[in-house]
């Protein structure tokens, strides 16, 4: 059994990789060992921001939808 959850927890972390779930817990992560009282954003804001900043970056190409 310990083997079939330690494969779950490998595809897991794949998954969120790839999607890119995972980049708002390195950011928080990155901003408490920097500043632990330091006001983060939401994950909504966090992923606003993030879709801004990629759609702004010309290297990215233009994106109609």
């Amino acid at each position: 059994m310990s083997a079939v959850r330690r494969a779950l927890g490998r595809i897991r972390f794949y998954v969120r990789e790839f999607s890119g779930e995972a980049a708002y817990d390195r950011y928080i992560a990155h901003a408490r060992s920097h500043d632990p009282h330091a006001q983060v954003p939401t994950r909504r804001a966090f992923e606003r921001a993030r879709t801004d900043s990629r759609e702004a970056d010309p290297r990215e190409g233009f994106r109609c939808c």
